[in-house]
């Protein structure tokens, strides 16, 4: 056992984060996501929200700062202003976790779709709202000596 972790930082979840590298993407999906078709590395979180898993995630890695847009969430078709509730969540766990505002950008789906191919991983959840989807791009962990 480990200290500071949850239970959704399970061993293969952990192994994945710690082989990502600066500017890798990881797309975190909800349960209507094709991601056993799309993933290079597929990673299940069954039955946890897909804002937890984000959580989980953004507790052990830094969000990229030299991209304009390192946290994307995918558009609702015919309405892509639209931020549905899970969204808002994860604007409130990125800004949580990161401890200041980034703003959550949007991707449009079928884009999505394509960089989730490209993504290191993909992180399928139990998340069963739709549009709980979101990429996100991998920080530098900056040295604290």
């Amino acid at each position: 056992m480990l200290k500071n972790l949850t239970r959704l930082h399970t061993p293969e979840l952990l192994h994945t984060l710690a082989s990502m590298g600066h500017g890798d993407d990881l797309a975190i999906v909800d349960a209507h996501f094709p991601a056993v078709s799309m993933a290079q590395r597929l990673v299940r979180l069954d039955g946890v929200d897909a804002p937890a898993a984000l959580e989980a995630c953004l507790r052990l890695i830094p969000l990229d700062t030299f991209v304009d847009d390192p946290a994307l969430r995918m558009e609702v078709v015919q309405d892509p202003n639209e931020v549905p509730a899970v969204q808002q969540e994860f604007q409130r766990v990125i800004d949580q976790e990161e401890g200041r505002h980034v703003p959550l950008g949007k991707i449009e789906r079928h884009a999505f779709y394509e960089r989730a191919k490209k993504a290191y991983a993909i992180i399928a959840t139990g998340e069963l709202r739709p549009y709980g989807c979101v990429l996100i791009k991998k920080g530098v962990v900056l040295s604290r000596s």
